[in-house]
């Protein structure tokens, strides 16, 4: 059976698309229990680039997750699962990323105030109830998103999208999406990984 998905012009999109992917910047999901917005975040994090996401699902579990709502973003998104709020974040500071929650501590800094060129994990909490205390223990630098109107936080997946577009934004000036940041050796591994993923539709 030919493979019509596999064209040459797909495999050009794929290799394209991998070429913009920033392996140095995620997200951490923590509990965020409507699969809406996982959905949404996932297709945020394909459309800016991110590489993969981190889901800390300890009180909720992790929602199902259909390709229609989805738009097959998380075909294209690495999802690493963690039950260990400190050892998921040592490893992202081993890694050597700055991690930032979002929230609206006293101390919390506006989103263009971040440095979204260096490596960077940004954890977002549950829709109700925040950071869980697990992991806000390990966070001590909270951002936000400024706003002007009488509410005064937006939707999950919608904090996720604009918080992306600004590292996006910040990371387009640095010329950080003309070229790969993988290897030559992981580029081709990734590459191969994602035409056996480009068959399962």
């Amino acid at each position: 059976m030919p493979d019509r998905f596999l064209t040459e012009d797909r495999k050009t999109k794929l290799r394209a698309v991998l070429a913009k992917r920033q392996p140095d910047l995620t997200l951490v999901l923590n509990n965020i229990h409507d699969p809406h917005n996982v959905s949404a975040i996932l297709r945020s994090c394909d459309a800016f680039g991110v590489f993969g996401v981190h889901l800390y699902y300890t009180k909720e579990k992790f929602p199902s997750l259909a390709n229609s709502s989805s738009g097959s973003a998380k075909k294209w998104i690495d999802l690493t699962r963690h039950r260990e709020a400190g050892t998921m974040i040592q490893g992202l500071r081993d890694r050597g990323m700055q991690i930032v929650g979002t929230g609206f501590s006293s101390t919390a800094r506006p989103i263009m105030d971040i440095d979204f060129t260096k490596p960077t994990a940004i954890i977002l909490g549950n829709e109700h109830r925040g950071m869980d205390p697990d992991v806000k223990i390990h966070v001590p630098d909270e951002i936000y998103i400024p706003m002007f109107g009488m509410v005064q936080s937006l939707n999950v997946s919608v904090a996720a999208a604009t918080i992306l577009y600004e590292a996006m934004r910040q990371r387009l000036a640095a010329g950080m999406y003309d070229q790969s940041p993988l290897s030559e050796e992981e580029f081709e591994d990734v590459y191969a990984d994602w035409c056996k993923r480009g068959k399962d539709y």
